[in-house]
Protein backbone atom coordinates (compact mmCIF):
# COMPACT_ATOMS: atom_id res chain seq x y z
CA UNK A 1 0.00 0.00 0.00
CA UNK A 2 1.25 3.22 -0.30
CA UNK A 3 -0.45 7.04 0.34
CA UNK A 4 -1.38 8.30 -2.90
CA UNK A 5 -1.12 12.15 -2.03
CA UNK A 6 -0.05 14.36 0.89
CA UNK A 7 -2.15 16.54 3.27
CA UNK A 8 -3.85 19.15 1.73
CA UNK A 9 -6.11 22.25 3.96
CA UNK A 10 -9.44 23.30 2.92
CA UNK A 11 -8.67 21.34 -0.88
CA UNK A 12 -10.45 22.56 -3.72
CA UNK A 13 -11.72 20.39 -7.45
CA UNK A 14 -12.72 17.26 -7.92
CA UNK A 15 -12.68 15.02 -4.99
CA UNK A 16 -11.96 11.48 -5.84
CA UNK A 17 -14.65 8.85 -5.28
CA UNK A 18 -13.99 5.60 -3.17
CA UNK A 19 -14.28 2.55 -4.65
CA UNK A 20 -17.31 0.71 -4.64
CA UNK A 21 -15.40 -2.59 -2.57
CA UNK A 22 -14.92 0.50 -0.06
CA UNK A 23 -18.64 0.73 0.42
CA UNK A 24 -19.78 -2.86 0.18
CA UNK A 25 -16.87 -3.89 2.94
CA UNK A 26 -18.45 -0.70 4.98
CA UNK A 27 -21.74 -1.79 5.08
CA UNK A 28 -20.99 -5.53 5.79
CA UNK A 29 -19.32 -3.94 8.50
CA UNK A 30 -22.18 -1.47 9.89
CA UNK A 31 -24.48 -4.38 8.76
CA UNK A 32 -22.99 -6.61 10.68
CA UNK A 33 -22.34 -5.03 14.32
CA UNK A 34 -26.30 -3.86 13.56
CA UNK A 35 -27.16 -8.06 13.31
CA UNK A 36 -24.40 -8.82 16.34
CA UNK A 37 -26.36 -5.82 18.51
CA UNK A 38 -29.82 -7.11 17.17
CA UNK A 39 -29.01 -11.03 18.35
CA UNK A 40 -27.74 -9.47 22.13
CA UNK A 41 -30.65 -7.67 22.33
CA UNK A 42 -33.00 -11.04 21.36
CA UNK A 43 -31.18 -12.59 24.13
CA UNK A 44 -29.85 -14.55 21.30
CA UNK A 45 -32.69 -15.45 19.18
CA UNK A 46 -32.33 -13.34 16.10
CA UNK A 47 -29.37 -14.33 13.89
CA UNK A 48 -28.59 -15.42 10.49
CA UNK A 49 -28.45 -19.12 10.09
CA UNK A 50 -25.75 -20.74 7.90
CA UNK A 51 -26.98 -23.03 5.49
CA UNK A 52 -23.67 -24.88 5.27
CA UNK A 53 -24.00 -25.87 9.22
CA UNK A 54 -27.86 -26.49 8.80
CA UNK A 55 -27.81 -29.06 6.09
CA UNK A 56 -23.71 -30.58 6.95
CA UNK A 57 -22.90 -29.94 10.07
CA UNK A 58 -19.94 -28.52 9.62
CA UNK A 59 -19.01 -25.07 10.37
CA UNK A 60 -17.88 -22.64 7.40
CA UNK A 61 -15.35 -20.05 8.07
CA UNK A 62 -17.73 -17.80 8.98
CA UNK A 63 -19.62 -19.40 11.45
CA UNK A 64 -19.74 -17.41 14.65
CA UNK A 65 -19.11 -14.51 12.99
CA UNK A 66 -22.61 -12.95 14.98
CA UNK A 67 -21.93 -14.88 18.15
CA UNK A 68 -18.00 -13.06 18.09
CA UNK A 69 -18.98 -9.65 17.41
CA UNK A 70 -21.72 -9.72 19.83
CA UNK A 71 -18.88 -10.98 22.58
CA UNK A 72 -17.19 -7.74 21.39
CA UNK A 73 -20.40 -5.11 22.24
CA UNK A 74 -20.54 -7.07 25.80
CA UNK A 75 -16.28 -6.59 25.90
CA UNK A 76 -15.99 -10.05 26.54
CA UNK A 77 -12.60 -10.98 23.72
CA UNK A 78 -12.08 -14.24 25.05
CA UNK A 79 -15.66 -15.62 24.16
CA UNK A 80 -15.03 -13.30 20.69
CA UNK A 81 -11.69 -15.37 20.49
CA UNK A 82 -13.72 -19.15 21.08
CA UNK A 83 -16.38 -18.06 18.54
CA UNK A 84 -13.88 -17.23 15.54
CA UNK A 85 -10.74 -16.05 16.35
CA UNK A 86 -9.48 -16.02 12.30
CA UNK A 87 -12.33 -13.01 11.65
CA UNK A 88 -11.60 -11.90 15.12
CA UNK A 89 -7.92 -10.34 14.10
CA UNK A 90 -9.16 -9.84 10.04
CA UNK A 91 -12.22 -7.73 10.87
CA UNK A 92 -10.67 -5.28 12.89
CA UNK A 93 -7.72 -5.21 10.02
CA UNK A 94 -10.29 -4.55 7.44
CA UNK A 95 -12.07 -2.26 9.38
CA UNK A 96 -9.31 0.08 9.90
CA UNK A 97 -8.40 0.40 6.43
CA UNK A 98 -11.90 0.93 5.29
CA UNK A 99 -12.86 3.67 8.03
CA UNK A 100 -9.35 5.65 7.05
CA UNK A 101 -10.46 5.79 3.80
CA UNK A 102 -14.64 6.68 4.31
CA UNK A 103 -13.03 9.33 6.90
CA UNK A 104 -10.56 10.28 4.11
CA UNK A 105 -13.09 10.65 1.61
CA UNK A 106 -15.43 12.43 4.06
CA UNK A 107 -13.32 15.00 5.27
CA UNK A 108 -12.20 15.98 1.63
CA UNK A 109 -16.05 15.86 0.68
CA UNK A 110 -16.44 18.48 3.07
CA UNK A 111 -13.64 20.43 2.07
CA UNK A 112 -12.37 20.31 5.35
CA UNK A 113 -8.98 18.33 4.77
CA UNK A 114 -7.48 15.90 1.98
CA UNK A 115 -5.48 13.05 3.44
CA UNK A 116 -3.59 10.53 1.51
CA UNK A 117 -5.17 7.55 0.43
CA UNK A 118 -4.74 4.04 0.41
CA UNK A 119 -3.60 2.42 -2.69
CA UNK A 120 -2.52 -0.84 -3.75
CA UNK A 121 -2.46 -2.12 -7.18
CA UNK A 122 -4.38 -4.42 -8.65
CA UNK A 123 -1.82 -7.11 -8.70
CA UNK A 124 -0.95 -6.93 -5.24
CA UNK A 125 -5.17 -6.49 -4.37
CA UNK A 126 -5.79 -9.70 -6.53
CA UNK A 127 -2.93 -11.52 -4.35
CA UNK A 128 -4.07 -10.28 -1.15
CA UNK A 129 -7.72 -11.36 -2.23
CA UNK A 130 -6.86 -14.96 -3.13
CA UNK A 131 -4.40 -15.19 0.19
CA UNK A 132 -7.65 -13.90 2.25
CA UNK A 133 -9.65 -17.00 0.76
CA UNK A 134 -6.85 -19.44 1.02
CA UNK A 135 -6.73 -18.37 4.70
CA UNK A 136 -9.99 -18.97 5.27
CA UNK A 137 -10.17 -22.15 3.20
CA UNK A 138 -7.50 -23.49 5.40
CA UNK A 139 -9.27 -22.25 8.37
CA UNK A 140 -12.68 -23.89 7.47
CA UNK A 141 -11.31 -26.92 6.80
CA UNK A 142 -9.11 -27.16 10.39
CA UNK A 143 -11.75 -25.83 12.41
CA UNK A 144 -13.94 -28.74 11.35
CA UNK A 145 -11.30 -31.65 12.27
CA UNK A 146 -11.91 -32.05 15.50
Amino acid sequence: MSASQSVVLRPAGPVQPLDRRVWGLSAVGVGGFALAGLYQLSGDRIGVPCILHATTGLNCPLCGSTRMAAALLRGDLDAAWHFNPVILVLGPLVGVAVGYQVLAWSLESLRLVRLPRLSMSPRVADWLIKGVIALLVVYGVARNLN
